[in-house]
């Protein structure tokens, strides 16, 4: 019997290979080559000839361009991510770490739009009918009436999907479905981009929206090749620490919203509820103020919060230490580099260590000037005033740059009651402006100024 040929195809850009190489030649990525069976060319010429469908050349203008129609989950968080809720004919990817709440999120909003009268399925993979059944119960939703589907063949979940038409169908997980026209295991790189180009264009002519959940690597990355989330209209990652009852859910990537959206669930006895004021989670719950800490905006997408940065300074050996945890490290060190140089408040011979509460990561540059008055507070060991919040990036010039939608940050902690903030001088309100009462604003230029300001306030 002759042997079935093999190609190698690596895991991360879905490039083939005839042999095994250490570093993958199309993008370069180490150790990613898998060994796989390489299909024939006769049975895969005209597999996809029924997805394609002819279309003439049109301008722009000509194009009839409607609104997209919007149904909502029932779960504001989850809408908010996706840009208001499901889109019809949309195929999302979701991906996280085992455990943190992918199929309990997604049953709960099946069931709620099943209640609001939408035709539901979910395909489970990973599970039998009986064990999300006992989920289902777990989180309290009697007399569910969403429909299940145990199966992991590609064709047979197409045949359902075209027999019943559901409005809305989960697939978990595309990782365990195969095709019957691949010889490779499920999971594989073949296997997982032929069964989600087949659901998509599934998706795309029978105007069911669908969501694929998607396991993750061991560096958080989704496993697969990244021509997935290519394919898809939406990607979500759920973050967080399963030891915390907090979860985050962002978006990466949306065709129909705002990227970088971040929704915030609490996890319960009764499944995952939104948080409607997810600041209160990232401000620590102080009596009365402590030297080392100071309260940011952040933007996530649209939405601004408020999260408290915290730094501790202590005297360090020959070799000090510069830790930071929901902070980028080497932005630490040149902003330590810009406080000596501009501010003339030295660090060299003491540890660093800046922390942002709640587990939050922080990307943006506007939390430069909170991270520099936390240092100096601490190194003072002076508190900040109670109800004192500074945002603002810094350059290495010591110039304090203006932040983006300056107006809507101040205005969420004016609705907090915080009634000092320091903010470059870019971003001061307008005078007599009642969105602001009760929050005193000051504008700053230089990295001197607002350590001044700090000090006087102090």
């Amino acid at each position: 019997m002759a042997k079935d040929k093999t190609q190698y195809i690596c895991s991360e850009c879905g490039g083939a290979s005839p042999k095994w190489l250490g570093k993958c030649p199309h993008c370069n990525a180490w150790n990613t080559l898998v060994e796989s069976v390489a299909e024939s060319a006769a049975p895969s010429k005209n597999r996809f000839a029924a997805l394609a469908k002819t279309a003439e050349v049109t301008t722009l203008a000509d194009i009839e361009a409607t609104d997209v129609q919007r149904t909502p989950t029932g779960h504001d968080e989850l809408d908010r991510v996706l840009g208001g809720g499901v889109v019809e004919g949309g195929v999302v990817l979701i991906g996280g770490d085992p455990g943190i709440g992918k199929s309990t999120l997604l049953l709960q909003a099946l069931d709620s739009l099943q209640r609001s009268g939408l035709k539901t399925l979910y395909v489970t993979g990973e599970e039998s009918g009986a064990q999300v059944a006992l989920r289902s119960r777990r989180l309290g939703l009697d007399g569910s009436q969403v429909s299940v589907l145990a199966e992991i063949q590609l064709e047979k979940i197409l045949a359902t999907l075209d027999a019943t038409q559901p409005a809305i169908a989960v697939i978990d997980s595309i990782q365990t479905v195969y095709s019957e026209q691949l010889t490779s295991a499920p999971g594989s790189v073949a296997q997982v981009r032929e069964c989600a180009a087949h659901l998509t264009r599934a998706a795309k002519a029978s105007g069911t929206a669908i969501v694929l959940v998607g396991h993750v690597t061991k560096e958080g990355a989704l496993a697969g090749p990244r021509v997935l989330e290519h394919m898809v209209d939406t990607v979500l990652y759920f973050e967080g620490d399963t030891h915390s009852s907090f979860r985050l859910i962002r978006a990466i990537k949306n065709r129909f919203g705002a990227v970088n959206e971040i929704g915030v669930f609490a996890m319960t006895e009764k499944g995952l509820k939104g948080v409607s004021n997810p600041s209160a989670i990232f401000l620590s719950q102080h009596s009365e103020p402590v030297p080392g800490s100071c309260v940011m905006v952040t933007l996530e997408g649209t939405r601004p919060m408020l999260v408290e940065i915290q730094a501790l300074v202590d005297s360090g050996g020959p070799s000090p230490r510069r830790l930071s945890v929901g902070l980028d490290r080497d932005r630490l060190a040149m902003l330590l580099a810009v406080l000596h140089r501009h501010a003339g408040v030295a660090c060299m011979d003491q540890d660093v260590f800046v922390n942002a509460v709640g587990g939050v990561r922080i990307s943006e540059p506007a939390a430069d000037l909170s991270v520099m008055l936390a240092i100096t507070s601490s190194l003072r060991g002076k508190a900040l005033p109670k109800g004192f919040l500074a945002f603002g990036e810094v350059g290495l010039a010591g110039e304090v740059r203006p932040a983006p939608r300056g107006q809507d940050r101040l205005k969420e902690a004016a609705k907090l009651g915080f009634s000092v903030a320091v903010v470059p001088k870019a971003n001061l309100p307008r005078k007599n402006d009642k969105a602001f009462e009760g929050l005193t604003v000051h504008g700053v230029d230089r990295i001197e100024e607002a350590m001044e300001l700090a000090r006087s306030l102090a």
